[in-house]
């Protein structure tokens, strides 16, 4: 026998045939419920980091990783701002634009923001040219006055491609009857699609120039950026703001879109905590099927008692023989909570062949499918808590056994 005896004893345990079978049965629900619980968690949690990705992916597709806006007034050297932010190793792509809140009529209203583009230069920072549904982003062209609607904002207002749309600004000007609003009017020559709900039905785009006559700006509100690596953009805006003349706020996607990813994060974590309630089911059958064991071997500790080993020794035993059942179920659960997630896709479009149904139908929701996105990260934590509550489990049986009093042990056997 090996050293340190505890541990070889555990292990012996762990492979004997129990006098009672209802033990051994016990003691494999236990594997199987942490199994199942590991599982689950590791499938969950790449789902939700897969639908937040998604989103996010969609969301960076029409706004911009970082933005710096002109703090009062207009950003009139808008060209040196680009160029300076061209030669930057960090930034990708930059484009000025001119941006506003205004009230949209077609056969009904709707108020949604109207963002003016140099076409030429917005491929730099968006994906506008290929998410057209109809018409083509090169048809916005300087004093055209044409405009490009949401879908979704396109179908509430009534109109398509060569109807027009009033376009009412949030500035008045004097007129005999008083102070009206600014009125012009668009004729839609495009509509695109970003299959996010924020985007399709609050964004209207038109060409920079027409908007700034209609606005009478001399100037862009900002230039917005695209970076090799978002998680970098708060930094390389506020360097380009530092090296801009006069005062200027900077904004990037993580702050422009707080409550969106707050509210993903938040609904991740409590999913998480939720769904860890079946590790801990797991780990109080482990709890069970170690104080019926500890029952059964009564005699055997009272023995090993008589022998020498210590209560120290005794609570090892068992605390080994708990913690290999909980790494069991753990490494178990990790394997098919890997073979689970890789494989969701294919066991979706299975069910749906089965059965003849569709379980996402592109009709009601955005997302179709089941994105998924596995993070090492994730992948270690369920797994710590998986084998910590094993460990926790294994306490009070393995000190209950270290209690055992050899005479009383004995006494009938």
């Amino acid at each position: 026998m090996f050293k340190p005896v505890p541990v070889a004893i555990g292990l012996r345990y762990l492979r004997a045939k129990r006098r009672n079978g209802f033990i051994s049965f016990i003691s494999l629900a236990s594997i199987l419920g942490i199994a199942l619980g590991v599982t689950v968690l590791i499938t969950t949690m790449a789902v939700m980091s897969g639908f937040q990705k998604e989103i996010r992916d969609r969301l960076l597709q029409f706004a911009a990783h970082a933005t710096v806006v002109a703090d009062g007034e207009p950003m009139a050297d808008w060209k040196f701002a680009v160029d300076l932010a061209m030669q930057d190793a960090r930034v990708s792509g930059a484009a000025p634009f001119v941006e506003t809140e205004a009230l949209l009529s077609g056969s009904r209203k709707q108020p949604a923001m109207v963002r003016g583009v140099m076409p030429e230069l917005e491929q730099r920072v968006s994906v506008l040219a290929q998410k057209m549904k109809q018409g083509s982003a090169d048809s916005l062209v300087d004093g055209s006055y044409h405009i490009l609607l949401g879908q979704e904002l396109a179908l509430f207002l009534g109109v398509s491609t060569g109807d027009p749309v009033m376009v009412m600004l949030p500035e008045f000007q004097g007129s005999p009857m008083g102070a009206m609003p600014r009125y012009k009017r668009f004729t839609v020559s495009g509509i695109f699609s970003a299959g996010h709900n924020d985007i399709d039905r609050g964004l209207a785009v038109v060409h920079m120039a027409d908007l700034q006559r209609v606005l009478r700006m001399d100037g862009a509100s900002g230039v917005r950026l695209m970076l090799h690596d978002m998680n970098q953009a708060y930094e390389v805006a506020r360097d380009l703001a530092l090296q801009l003349p006069g005062f200027y706020r900077v904004t990037d996607w993580t702050r422009d879109n707080a409550n969106l990813y707050q509210s993903l994060k938040m609904e991740k974590t409590v999913m998480g905590i939720l769904l860890s309630l079946i590790i801990m089911m797991g780990a109080f059958t482990l709890v069970n099927s170690q104080v019926m064991l500890v029952t059964d071997k009564q005699a055997d500790i009272a023995i090993l008692r008589t022998l020498g080993l210590t209560p120290g020794g005794v609570m090892q035993v068992f605390m080994v023989q708990g913690t290999v059942i909980g790494v069991i179920g753990t490494v178990l659960g990790l394997v098919g909570g890997v073979a689970l997630t890789l494989n969701l896709e294919r066991i979706l479009d299975g069910i749906e062949a089965l059965f003849n149904i569709t379980l996402l139908p592109e009709d009601v929701y955005y997302i179709t499918g089941l994105p998924t996105d596995m993070q090492a990260n994730d992948v270690v934590l369920t797994l710590v808590v998986a084998l910590v509550m094993s460990f926790l489990a294994t306490l009070y049986p393995a000190w209950r056994a270290a209690r055992t009093q050899p005479a009383e042990a004995l006494r009938y056997e």
